[in-house]
């Protein structure tokens, strides 16, 4: 399957590095992700291809017309179309994961102070990547289309490896080492060390446990009596 993204945008060109880099180059490439963008800009309808005008009633900034916006979803192909706004549901693990059961994600990406109010009127779902504002939606729209892709086995090789990430099962990453075994005086975890593979898994549960109960308390609704034990083990062998 060819996922497909469309990036509804003034900015098209501002995505050139992102598809160009790393995993998602790759997936471009090799045709498993294909990314369309539509230029607002080309459904303006007067010679200075204006998009955006002062907001009736008065106020500062200037709003996004909603004739050249709508145009432009209408010419997307057929799909989920998000609107980018701070006015949105808070994006998560979880809403990654059900996007990408998608195989067609339109991204509509705002500039200015916002979009004329009837825009939203066109679209499926309104995401927000979090509480602070950006000048535009761009960046949370290559948000999106990473944390979406990289949930594929096809993306990054190895199936495992969104299992055991930040956000799975609602619990944080545990801690990682790499070489050298020692660094300025900080060694390696020395269960990491052994060879036992069980050890390692009840200990990398147990970090998972501790730094999510410390760092963001509010992911944790229930634990296992299994998960309660290690998390109390855990928190005792640290003092």
């Amino acid at each position: 399957m060819t996922r497909r993204f469309t990036a509804i945008t003034i900015f098209p060109s501002i995505f050139d590095s992102f598809l160009g880099c790393s995993l998602i180059g790759r997936a471009v490439a090799g045709g498993r992700i294909a990314f369309d963008r539509i230029d607002i800009r080309d459904f303006a309808t007067d010679p200075h291809r204006k998009v955006d005008d002062a907001p009736y009633g008065g106020g500062a900034g200037m709003v996004m017309m909603p004739g050249p916006v709508v145009s432009a979803i209408r010419a997307a192909p057929p799909g989920i179309r998000v609107l980018l706004t701070p006015q949105g549901e808070r994006y998560t693990q979880a809403v990654a994961r059900e996007l990408a059961t998608r195989e067609s994600i339109v991204l509509v990406c705002g500039r200015y102070e916002g979009f004329d109010e009837r825009i939203r009127a066109h679209v499926d779902r309104e995401i927000s990547v979090g509480d602070f504002v950006l000048h535009g939606g761009e960046v949370a729209a290559m948000a999106l289309v990473e944390s979406i892709v990289r949930l594929g086995e096809e993306v990054i090789g190895n199936p495992d490896s969104p299992l055991e990430e930040s956000f799975t099962e609602d619990l944080l990453e545990y801690p990682q080492y790499t070489r050298p075994r020692d660094f300025e005086g900080h060694d390696v975890p020395q269960v990491l060390l052994g060879g036992d593979h069980e050890a390692v898994r009840r200990w990398r549960r147990a970090q998972r446990l501790v730094r999510t109960a410390r760092r963001r308390p509010d992911l944790i609704s229930s634990l296992s009596a299994e998960d309660r034990a290690l998390l109390e083990e855990a928190e005792k062998e640290d003092g």
